[in-house]
């Protein structure tokens, strides 16, 4: 076994008490340690001795011995801790710490060699330092903690229990690469090394805790991001291309149901976005390939529409075609859509939903089974065991961010290697596009229908309240309708719900003569069909909901759209909920009522959405602001764990890894060239970790 897959309780100075946690953290082998990257670092390679200290030098580093320490009474019993420390100069300072003096004075004795890093401000004819970051320094390390640039890790209280700090984090790593740093394999071929001008992995490794220089730290900094975006992108080259080998269902392109769909059921003539979207699936579909393609288009695009014409190539070719959304309602609004296009056309559409009665889902079950059923929409109750598809041809994922990984891969199994279509009404960024997405074929509809108007936005304050009901009054007056969204999140769900039921009875007793409705995730799946189709009728004037309404619901008379506290949305969650009006021809808006004055961060981002309904720069805009991991949720979208590359910040290198590891796989689909070798191994032993996300998109 490579000494770097070692055990980390084994290495010296751990043990099985500092094991436990270091492995909470990730941390479970000799190579986990060395890739436990420094979160920031601190330039402490100038001292400044004592007797040259002189006011507005900002931080600095002084080192010297505790010549004495002591706790000093305060008032209202806050005490505060005094060190004394003089250097070889003969000068002597002072630090103090006003709080925490009690168990930060254990940390000292007199005699004490200590590095203090901070501002040193002068009172009288003396320096003081207040609150300095400190390291206690010893004869073996003392190198390691000052007169150079010192790592910072990242912590905890669990590593802080059991002694380790960032002090102890530098010795532990100190002596893992001083007994194995020749040990370290390079990963990456030296072709492209020199390409790109990469330093060697293993000088990278140790300079990346313990740089001799900025310039040395900023390479080995470089080569890390490189290497980390380069296996994730050779993921996606290798896995992109095995699926161009894969052989697929054979479709005949546009038949007679998809011709009378278009020309006959569509009360609209598709979009040249929309028609080009179909010409390309059609291609997809005809080659005698697996299609594994994401369509990508703004809230109100109409990428359900291509969806069901790409269905219906699957019917005229002799298959099935499955469709999964990840709610109910979502669903349920799916059914009625898809239903109301197939009907017509004398084709099956069957519903697929959880808590249906036994005998209705064994009628359905037996419908797939046996091929009566032309199309099935469904939530996840699709990937369920018991649904066995006779024949199905191509499976439909909408709003696919919202489903995990292992979930849609079960959903690709129920057929012979179904066609595979994604879609998604969050426009993604191109790096994070490249990132989630590699593996994937990516059409953009990036025309509306004819007749939409882009909606007005407003970002109102609290004292503005009454101006914006004022104004939702005179749109009721003139027919139309709106929504009132409240968030809902999932760790505070009941003080969420109580929100939006208070805001609900606030809303009936303001909005008098008007009919209000509330739905919410709470209730039973036949309650909030009722509470959206009393909407859709016209019979409700204002709907009062969570979240569950974000995305699918279409009632082209609601023109406006108030969601309150709008400070607690993601900025391309906002956009959502903002689309569900503006989809008839009618001039909608949008309220954002926000409570903005305790975060200028939280106006900025309220700000982006208000001067834009361009979902490309909103969803450019989050991912600056969220950070990649939150922007869908780390866990749904299947974002592999960067510990050290940012694909906001470090786009440049992203794309250079990508140009690398797309051409390396088309080179040496396998791997199996000498200098490859090192490539091979680590790809081997890293890749089965993501395999799914890579393969399912």
């Amino acid at each position: 076994m490579p000494v770097l897959d070692s055990d980390i309780q084994f290495l010296h100075g751990v043990g099985p008490r500092r094991a436990e946690p270091l492995q909470k953290v990730g941390v479970t082998t000799f190579g986990d340690l060395l890739r436990y990257y420094p979160r920031r670092y601190l330039d402490r390679s100038t001292v400044t001795p004592i007797g040259k200290l002189r006011e507005g030098l900002g931080a600095i580093t002084v080192v010297g011995t505790v010549t004495a320490k002591g706790v000093v009474p305060g008032r209202k019993g806050r005490a505060r801790l005094e060190l004394r420390v003089m250097d070889e100069s003969g000068r002597s300072m002072k630090a103090v710490w006003f709080r925490g003096a009690q168990w930060i004075g254990k940390a000292f004795a007199k005699g004490d060699r200590v590095a203090l890093h901070g501002k040193a401000e002068k009172y009288g004819s003396s320096f003081s330092m207040a609150h300095p970051d400190f390291d206690i320094l010893d004869e073996d390390h003392a190198a390691l903690d000052t007169g150079r640039i010192i790592p910072l890790y990242p912590g905890g209280q669990e590593l802080e229990k059991v002694g380790i700090n960032s002090r102890t984090l530098r010795r532990l790593i100190h002596g893992l690469i001083k007994e194995h740093g020749l040990e370290i394999p390079e990963i990456l071929p030296e072709s492209i090394r020199t390409q790109f001008g990469l330093m060697d992995g293993n000088v990278a490794l140790r300079a990346v805790h313990f740089p001799k220089s900025t310039d040395e730290l900023a390479k080995a900094r470089q080569r890390l991001k490189f290497e980390e975006f380069f296996f994730l992108q050779l993921l996606l080259a290798l896995t992109k291309g095995r699926q161009e080998r894969m052989p697929g269902a054979v479709f005949s392109g546009i038949g007679e149901h998809t011709r009378r769909f278009v020309d006959e059921v569509l009360p609209f003539e598709l979009t040249g976005a929309q028609k080009r979207a179909l010409e390309t699936i059609a291609a997809d579909t005809s080659s005698g390939r697996q299609m594994n393609r994401m369509i990508q288009g703004d809230v109100g695009s109409g990428k359900t529409v291509v969806g069901v014409a790409a269905m219906l190539m699957a019917i005229d070719a002799g298959f099935q075609a499955a469709f999964m959304a990840p709610t109910e309602i979502l669903t349920e609004q799916h059914y009625a859509n898809i239903r109301g296009y197939l009907e017509p056309l004398g084709l099956e559409t069957r519903l697929l939903i959880g808590g249906q009665r036994k005998l209705l889902r064994e009628e359905i079950l037996a419908d797939i089974a046996e091929g009566r059923a032309h199309v099935v929409v469904g939530t996840h109750a699709i990937i369920e065991d018991k649904v066995v598809f006779e024949n199905l041809g191509i499976a439909i994922v909408d709003e696919q961010h919202r489903f995990g990984v292992m979930q849609r891969a079960r959903m690709f199994k129920k057929g012979e290697r179904p066609h595979v279509l994604l879609m998604s009404a969050t426009p993604i960024p191109r790096s994070l596009a490249m990132t989630v997405y590699g593996d994937l074929d990516v059409t953009l509809i990036d025309e509306l229908p004819a007749g939409r108007k882009p909606i007005e936005t407003k970002l109102y304050s609290e004292k503005q309240r009454e101006e914006m009901y004022e104004f939702v009054k005179l749109q009721l007056r003139e027919g139309r309708q709106a929504y009132v969204v409240y968030p809902l999140v999932e760790e505070s769900e009941k003080l969420d719900l109580k929100d939006a039921e208070t805001g609900y009875e606030r809303l009936r007793e303001q909005f008098g003569p008007y009919t209000v409705d509330l739905v919410h995730g709470r209730m039973l799946a036949y309650e909030k069909e009722e509470a959206m189709d009393r909407f859709k009728s016209g019979e409700t004037d204002i709907l009062v909901a969570t979240t569950v309404i974000e995305v699918g619901v279409d009632v082209p008379n609601a023109t406006v759209m108030v969601i309150e506290h709008a400070e607690r949305f993601g900025l391309a969650q906002l956009h959502q909920l903002r689309g569900r009006v503006g989809r008839g021809s009618e001039q909608s808006y949008c309220f954002l009522m926000a409570d903005y004055k305790k975060s200028a961060e939280a106006k900025e981002r309220l700000k982006v959405v208000e001067s834009t309904t361009d979902g490309f720069r909103i969803s450019e805009e989050d991912l600056k602001m969220r950070g990649a991991g939150d922007f869908f949720g780390t866990r749904q979208s299947g974002l592999p764990d960067l510990k050290i590359a940012d694909i906001v910040r470090d786009q440049e290198i992203l794309i250079a890894a990508r140009e690398a590891a797309f051409a390396l796989a088309e080179h040496d689909p396998e791997l199996r060239a000498p200098e490859n070798a090192g490539t091979r191994t680590h790809f081997a032993r890293t890749a089965p970790k993501s395999l799914g996300f890579a393969r399912v998109g």
